[in-house]
């Protein structure tokens, strides 16, 4: 027999598996499941993406595009970054068609991360930066950010996790789960922390399209910032095509060179059908995201002051798609709540702590869903929490 304990990875083996992915599991088990647990727009791909594909499927031969994407995506990502955000990046050199903004995310800690570097995570954040880097045998340096700073970084919290072995600093905003945001202030107040340092910045600006009442800034825009920063962006969330599969990133030409090397090896290159159909998401789609984002900002007005009526204190979130209510008054641990909700009310969404320590005592609900299908599981919750009300 073989001992498979004795030849896996110990690095793997080490690996927790996704807390949001357990939840999805159980939620997928139980009958009648109303589902608030999904990161995934509700929203069909707009019709002219999707008409681009069918053209493509009908009229080309489905072949291996460049390596780095097609030629015309790389100009419009290029076109379309200094359009939003006055970002100037050469499509030949500084600009990688990804599958996903996932592999955006690996390739910039694998293009980076020697054995025992230092990479600084700002949490609650999305569950994938850490074991990527502790697969490179990073160390991964938690950031907790607080309620009552809105989830931001602050500058002060940033200088006193530098040290002499720190490399990256990751910044994922607009945050998943908390939908908290950086302004550009905020962005000013890291920068002059990071200026006179070695340290890069990982920015994941997934969801820079979905923000309520305050435009977008890159951290990238801010002076001195460009030639640190590596920009992770996609399609999944603001055009909604997850399952299309597809981001990008954008990085100085010495980083980027070595980041194509590893996509090279291991991915070959992104659904070439998927890439002609992000042109015209990028060239023809504005007024569709637009649509999204107000019927979006009508979800998130009505989950912040359901929770908030109903006893769980709800952070107004500027950006992404959820909320981020605290539990703390049930007495309940995020899992217990999260575990007994879906047990008792038939209601999954996602413990705070599978997002970090820091999110422990809150819950992610997702707000891309229909707006009775919010209500249905508002009215749930609220039976659950008066039950439960005082840690009873």
């Amino acid at each position: 027999m073989i001992n498979y304990d004795s030849i896996l990875s110990d690095k793997v083996k080490e690996m927790k598996p996704s807390g949001i992915r357990k939840f999805f599991d159980l939620a997928a088990n139980t009958e009648g499941v109303i589902s608030l647990g999904v990161g995934e727009p509700d929203f069909q791909t707009p019709w002219a993406v999707r008409k681009k594909a069918l053209d493509v499927l009908e009229r080309k031969r489905m072949i291996y595009s460049a390596n780095p994407g097609l030629t015309e995506l790389r100009e419009e990502i290029s076109r379309y970054l200094n359009r939003k955000y006055s970002l100037s990046y050469d499509p030949k050199g500084e600009v990688i068609v990804t599958v996903g903004g996932s592999e955006a995310i690996d390739l910039a800690i694998r293009a980076l991360v020697n054995p025992g570097d230092e990479v600084l995570i700002v949490e609650p954040c999305f569950v994938c930066y850490k074991p990527i880097v502790e697969l490179m045998h990073g160390k991964a340096i938690s950031i907790s950010t607080k309620l009552e700073n809105r989830f931001k970084l602050t500058p002060e919290e940033l200088r006193a996790h530098l040290t002499d072995r720190t490399k990256l600093l990751i910044l994922p905003y607009p945050n998943n789960p908390t939908g908290g945001i950086m302004t550009r202030e905020d962005l000013e107040a890291i920068a002059e922390v990071l200026r006179d340092t070695n340290v890069m910045v990982l920015s994941d600006e997934i969801y820079s399209e979905l923000t309520y009442g305050r435009k977008h800034c890159s951290i990238a825009e801010i002076d001195g910032m460009w030639e640190r920063t590596i920009y992770v962006s996609g399609f999944s969330k603001a055009f909604a095509m997850t399952g299309w599969r597809l981001g990008y990133v954008c990085a100085p030409q010495p980083i980027a060179a070595q980041m194509l090397k590893i996509h090279q090896y291991a991915i070959m290159c992104a659904p070439t059908m998927s890439q002609h159909a992000a042109i015209v998401a990028l060239c023809e789609c504005d007024d569709e995201v637009e649509k999204m984002v107000v019927e979006y900002n009508v979800r998130r007005r009505v989950l912040v002051e359901g929770f908030n009526r109903i006893g769980l204190t709800c952070f107004e979130p500027e950006g992404a798609f959820y909320v981020f209510p605290c539990i703390k008054s049930t007495g309940l641990s995020s899992e217990e709540f999260c575990a007994r909700l879906l047990e008792e009310e038939k209601v999954a969404v996602v413990p705070g702590n599978a997002f970090g320590e820091s999110g422990e005592g809150f819950v992610r609900v997702s707000y891309a869903y229909s707006l009775k299908h919010l209500l249905d599981a508002l009215s749930c919750i609220e039976r659950f929490v008066k039950r439960h009300a005082g840690g009873e």
